[in-house]
């Protein structure tokens, strides 16, 4: 980028289909402008702030929304300008601070746009692409795994007991199912263990008490890269593990929860490894047994486990150096 030129920040919401950005120039009105989240629309998009701003560099700015914005945010790196993915929980407290009212796309928009010029966000740096083939055969594992639920559940219908024909369809869509589950799981396998870096990760992961093989996977593919994150704090936050706390003067107040603005993927991933956790992971039952014996809900125990055992997923990648307890990690 030439440092010459001045900076202008584009606020980017994001969803399946299209997307808002906000232009913030230097001087004058910001601009607000719907484009289609497709390469012809990524196009639209440089031309449209290139002809606003004709003398300035950008700064892209939008939240890690699913996987809608990797598309878009790797064109924009491709052809060399910055770009900034940010947790929608930082997004949804910058609105908050705002006071804004107005929950639209154009106003988020606009929001994402102020908090790129106030905040100025880390650039985004693209996984590397062993990584992203590894993101898209974890997600596809997500997929072929809801599909198998959705068949054995209509496979339990009692209603199916006279209906040989459905019984037969549904036996055999179960079957195939698991035979690609079966070898999807054995190709992230084997492509862990072609690479190197992946492969020391998932060592380094499968150190902590409660985080399997699979597990693992899931958080080399969907944690963002260690030293683009600042803490541990944020890892959790990242994938909407943040605490969450609502009152309102003295007299409203909600049970605090889980903020599940993040990475859903994985998020869901760190469910069941966080129960084993808090049975055998000594950091994690420490912090689980305390919330119980303090008269928490169950679900808001298992909810801090979760995060906990992400944290200290951050902590051996970003130490590189295996899980060992102390009595102060609880």
């Amino acid at each position: 980028m030439d440092t010459n030129l001045s900076l202008v920040c584009v606020g980017i919401d994001i969803a399946k289909d299209k997307f808002d950005a906000c232009l913030v120039p230097a001087l004058g009105k910001r601009k607000l402008k719907e484009f289609t989240n497709t390469p012809d629309g990524f196009a639209k998009l440089l031309r449209w702030a290139g002809h606003l701003a004709p003398s300035s560099a950008f700064h892209f700015c939008m939240e890690a929304t699913g996987s809608y914005y990797e598309a878009l945010a790797s064109y924009l790196a491709d052809a060399n300008q910055l770009v900034s993915i940010i947790n929608p929980s930082c997004i949804h407290h910058a609105a908050r601070a705002q006071g804004a009212g107005n929950k639209t796309d154009r106003a988020d928009a606009g929001v994402i746009a102020d908090f790129c010029r106030k905040e100025s966000p880390p650039i985004w740096r693209r996984s590397a692409p062993e990584v992203r083939t590894l993101v898209a055969m974890m997600r596809r594992l997500h997929s072929l795994k809801d599909l198998l639920n959705q068949e054995q559940n209509r496979l339990a219908d009692p209603g199916l007991t006279n209906q040989p024909e459905v019984l037969a369809s549904l036996n055999k869509s179960v079957g195939f199912l698991k035979g690609e589950i079966d070898r999807l799981l054995a190709q992230v396998n084997d492509h862990i263990e072609k690479h190197p870096g992946l492969r020391a990760d998932r060592e380094l992961l499968t150190s902590i008490p409660g985080i399997g093989e699979l597990t693992a996977a899931w958080i080399i593919a969907e944690l963002p890269d260690v030293r683009m994150i600042g803490s541990a704090q944020s890892a959790a936050a990242y994938a909407g593990l943040a605490p969450r706390e609502y009152s309102s003067g003295t007299s409203v107040h909600h049970r605090t929860h889980l903020s599940k603005r993040g990475n859903v993927y994985l998020r869901r991933a760190m469910y069941m490894p966080a129960m084993a956790a808090a049975r055998y992971n000594p950091a994690v039952k420490a912090l689980y047994d305390r919330l119980i014996a303090e008269g928490r809900p169950r679900m808001v125990a298992i909810g801090a486990a979760m995060r906990k055992l992400l944290m200290l997923a951050y902590g051996v990648l970003r130490s590189r150096k295996e899980f060992q307890y102390t009595p102060a990690q609880s």
